[in-house]
This record gives C-alpha cells, structure tokens and sequence, in this order.
C-alpha cells in the first residue's frame, strides 16, 4: 500500500504543477498581450505627434526664414542710414572747417587793412 499512496502522492503533486504552471503561463501572457497592445496604442500617438509637428513645423520655421530675412533687411538700412549720417557729418565738418578758415582769413585780412590805414 505504500507504493500505491505514493503514487497517488506523486500524481497528485505533478497535477497541482501542471495547474499552476498553466494558470502562470496564462497570467504572463495576458500581460503580454497587454503590454503589446499598448505598445501599440504608443506607437500610433508617437506616429500622431511626429505628423503634426511635421505639419506645424515647417510653417513655423518658413515664418521664422521671413522673419529673419525683415530684421536682415531692416539692420542693413539702419547700416546704410548711419553710414550716410556718418558722410552727412564728414562733409559738415569739412565746410565748417573751410568757412570757419575763410572767415578768419578774412578777419585777418580786415584786421591787416585797419592797421595799416591806422598806421599811415
């Protein structure tokens, strides 16, 4: 009787692995599929967010060319302003140094002619 209830012992402990084998199996492959699922859910909403920044970029970007070229655009006609407010300033000086040289030359002129009239 001692083989026969070991047996049974022996049978019994592989039904109850088997059991909780299969009951595992079924536990790790419902996380599984799970996880696959929402891998895939992932998937879609990054395929999503990469089209609409594909979309939203390019314009942005396009906007951002434009807005560069106008300041480009706006700082060389502020280079250009200066660079003739810098000529305009030149050129003042220069008269102004020439009518101030005339000026005094012909106060030293007036100056010579009164002396002399004086000194006859």
């Amino acid at each position: 009787m001692n083989i026969e209830l070991s047996q049974v012992l022996l049978n019994n402990g592989i039904t109850f692995l088997v059991v909780v084998t299969a009951i595992l199996l079924c536990v790790v492959g419902y996380f599984l599929i799970k996880l696959l699922k929402d891998l895939s859910v992932l998937t879609k909403n990054l395929n999503e967010t990469s089209e609409i920044l594909n979309n939203e970029l390019k314009p942005t970007l396009k906007e951002l060319n434009e807005t560069m070229r106008s300041i480009n655009s706006i700082i060389q006609s502020t280079d250009e302003g200066v660079g003739n407010v810098k000529t305009g300033i030149a050129n003042a000086i220069t008269k102004t140094k020439e009518i101030s040289g005339n000026i005094f030359g012909g106060f030293l002129k007036g100056f010579m002619t009164v002396y002399s009239l004086f000194k006859k």
